[in-house]
């Protein structure tokens, strides 16, 4: 029996039964559900990192978005007010394309 103790998609357990095999699962309350989602984007974000193709990578990005949209709810948003808020400040402090990267600022006398 191999344990796992970690938060998983909605389908999972169903898959896990047509499967052949059985799962002990639990429901989180609220407190647990939103620890367990902030667990979940580090455990994404770490895999996303390790990638070493775009199909990989576009596989572990498509994993944190979906947290993204569970962790707005949690916050009493919905993504569409995230994405709202991501297009002002790409219209007021713009975005990554020019691949900038700032060494230092100098305060002038």
């Amino acid at each position: 029996m191999k344990t796992y103790n970690k938060l998983v998609r909605d389908k999972i357990p169903d898959l896990i039964s047509r499967n052949g095999q059985m799962c002990k699962v639990k429901k989180l309350n609220q407190v647990e559900y939103y620890r367990e989602l902030r667990t979940k984007l580090k455990e994404e974000l770490n895999e996303y990192l390790e990638t070493e193709n775009d199909e990989e990578a576009i596989e572990e990005l498509s994993d944190v978005l979906e947290i993204i949209h569970a962790l707005s709810k949690i916050h009493g948003k919905e993504f569409k007010d995230i994405e709202r808020i991501r297009q002002k400040k790409l219209e007021e402090r713009g975005g990554f394309n020019e691949q900038i990267y700032l060494i230092n600022v100098e305060e002038l006398s």
